[in-house]
């Protein structure tokens, strides 16, 4: 599972286009529009004509919360208003201050929305975890939820069970009063698309009722990004922007097209391009112990990029990925040399001689450039073919001259990390 952060705008896009498919009581418009640097405010009139006639709220919409406390909400607004608002801060940086600590970016998506008067603001969200869902469910929705966690309802929906096999309804607050019926209609039907959607975290807070019209004030939403080959439809033109004050370098954006692609599974996040510790791990869990274990040596300011490559990728998919971090990690020289870590567990499906060769393919095109960097590779690998991978490791590096240790299923997975560090001298 990849999860990935979808924009406000999708996901209630997405709500708007499924409720009426799972609830008959309730309903929910879907009166949103997106305007990014390309927008132009008479074509999105003629998309949206409720937007010259309406009061209105406007937001960013990058993957942050806490807009309102950042001063980067605009309420009651004119049309008018809207767009002074929007492009007196398009394309400007900003800093804005969340529970994570303060994060700077550009501003580039905004959200616009019909302002709707309301009284009561209700909080309702839906985790997945290895046990199953899990539906968090306050009548004290709003910007204060966190501080009053111990009023929230939990919902368990383990494994195997259905929403149909949850009693909804019984297990909400009865103080909803009137509103019971159509908020337990509405939280079953958001289980429905949440599932059809493999989203795997879904957030709104607030939403409010007004009539049996559902109005989600505020959405947050992280879908699976490797069910696109079921859900794409469904989703329809989505995009997955990078966290705000993340942007995405065009090395990400190669590997990101090459890995909408493929059947296989390519992932490349680039976090110190000066590091001295480089991965190029196989499999998704693989990449994740790896990079915890650098973390846990001490060694997380010295991390240059974590990804992954899976799924049995092609020969030339493959060379690729590996030419693409060979490419960054070979740009700027380190003194004592920098580390490159070839690992992963042992394979049930990938072919680790057919992965091999084309970063085989690589090194050797790469040769020079690593040895005036003085990068000296671990490999780590098992799985099907593994013998015959890794003596083509080791012959390449009596071909080339290059330093390559080798190791197979026998060592520990991350056996290979703290000889990289060590050799590098960065434990002393």
């Amino acid at each position: 599972m990849a999860t990935k952060g979808i924009r406000e705008y999708d996901a209630k896009r997405m709500l708007a286009r499924f409720l009426p498919e799972y609830s008959s009581s309730v309903s929910y418009e879907g009166k949103v529009a997106m305007v990014d640097p390309t927008t132009d405010f008479k074509d999105l009139v003629n998309a949206h004509p409720w937007i010259e006639n309406q009061k209105l709220v406007v937001k960013p919409d990058q993957l942050f919360g806490k807009r309102g406390k950042n001063n980067l909400l605009l309420i009651d607004a004119s049309f008018k208003e809207a767009q002074k608002w929007i492009k007196e801060r398009m394309n400007k940086e900003v800093t804005i201050e969340q529970t994570t600590g303060k994060t700077k970016g550009v501003l580039t998506h905004f959200l616009i929305e019909p302002m709707v008067p309301h009284k009561d603001e209700f909080y309702v969200a839906i985790r997945s975890s290895r046990t199953g869902d899990t539906i968090y469910f306050s009548m004290e929705g709003g910007v204060n939820v966190e501080e009053n966690w111990n009023k929230v309802k939990e919902i368990n929906i383990p494994i195997g069970k259905t929403i149909n096999d949850i009693d909804i309804k019984g297990q909400l607050p009865s103080d909803l009063g009137t509103n019971l019926a159509p908020v337990a209609d509405f939280v079953s039907a958001l289980h429905r698309i949440y599932e059809r959607l493999h989203f795997t975290y879904l957030e709104i807070n607030p939403f409010t009722v007004v009539n049996n019209n559902i109005i989600p004030l505020d959405t947050v939403g992280k879908i699976d990004d490797t069910a696109s080959f079921e859900a794409r439809s469904d989703w329809g033109n989505i995009d997955f922007p990078a966290s705000f004050g993340m942007e995405s370098r065009p090395e990400e954006q190669v590997i990101k097209e090459l890995d909408e692609k493929s059947g296989s599974s390519l992932k490349l996040t680039i976090l110190n391009p000066e590091g001295r510790v480089w991965l190029m791990v196989a499999g998704g869990g693989a990449s994740v112990i790896y990079t915890d274990t650098v973390v846990d040596l001490k060694q997380m300011k010295e991390l240059a990029n974590y990804g992954e490559y899976s799924g049995n990728p092609k020969t030339d998919e493959t060379q690729v990925y590996a030419e693409t971090i060979l490419d960054l990690m070979t740009r700027n020289k380190h003194p004592e040399g920098k580390a490159l870590l070839i690992g992963g567990g042992i394979a049930n499906f990938t072919d680790v001689a057919k992965t091999f060769t084309g970063i085989i393919n690589s090194l050797k095109k790469y040769k020079q450039k690593l040895i005036d960097n003085k990068v000296k590779i671990f490999v780590r690998r098992g799985g099907p073919n593994y013998q015959e991978g890794l003596q083509m490791m080791e012959r390449l590096g009596d071909e080339l001259g290059l330093p390559i240790q080798v190791f197979g299923p026998e060592t520990h997975m991350t056996k290979i990390v703290p000889l990289a560090i060590e050799a590098l001298g960065l434990n002393k």
